[in-house]
């Protein structure tokens, strides 16, 4: 006599389907997972609207930034196309708080700001488009001060239109 039922694993995978159900919905009325929000850095507005590099800076809070020799920038020294050109910066500075890349000679220059938390590695990563030969800066925020760096990529064939 055959006691099994043909139906006890089907049962068995909706019991433990369930189950996982059940401690999901527990932690996200726990508010300890966020199932519809993004935790997001405040939008600089300004500063990605400004026109010229001076008033791109000020929206930085970065207007007399000091030259640093502990930021490393590397892009190409020659882009062949403008409209990809990879930029990748790491901060030596310690207690980095955000790096910001500025391509000097664009109609918007603030490309990017990534912001980092306590104990972060301060590196970032980005690919921007250049319409021409410019320098690109970034800007490194640290324990409330300012540093900066530069390097100049010739680019090719535009990508600002």
């Amino acid at each position: 006599m055959n006691l099994s039922h043909p139906s006890r694993p089907l049962r068995r995978t909706l019991l433990q389907f369930t189950g996982a159900l059940g401690v999901l919905g527990t932690v996200a009325a726990a508010g300890l997972l966020k199932t519809t929000q993004a935790v997001a850095a405040v939008w600089n507005k300004a500063g990605f609207e400004s026109k010229a590099v001076a008033d791109a800076m000020k929206s930085l809070g970065a207007s007399s930034a000091a030259e640093s020799r502990d930021i490393v920038i590397t892009a190409p020294d020659i882009a062949e196309n403008g409209a990809v050109v990879p930029i990748e910066v790491v901060s030596r500075i310690p207690n980095t708080q955000s790096i910001s890349i500025i391509a000097e000679k664009n109609p918007f220059p603030l490309s990017a700001t990534a912001e980092f938390a306590n104990g972060a590695e301060p590196y970032a990563y980005v690919r921007i488009k250049m319409g021409q030969t410019s320098h690109v800066r970034a800007v490194v925020k640290a324990d409330g001060k300012f540093f900066t760096a530069s390097k100049e990529v010739k680019i090719t064939v535009g990508g600002c239109g």
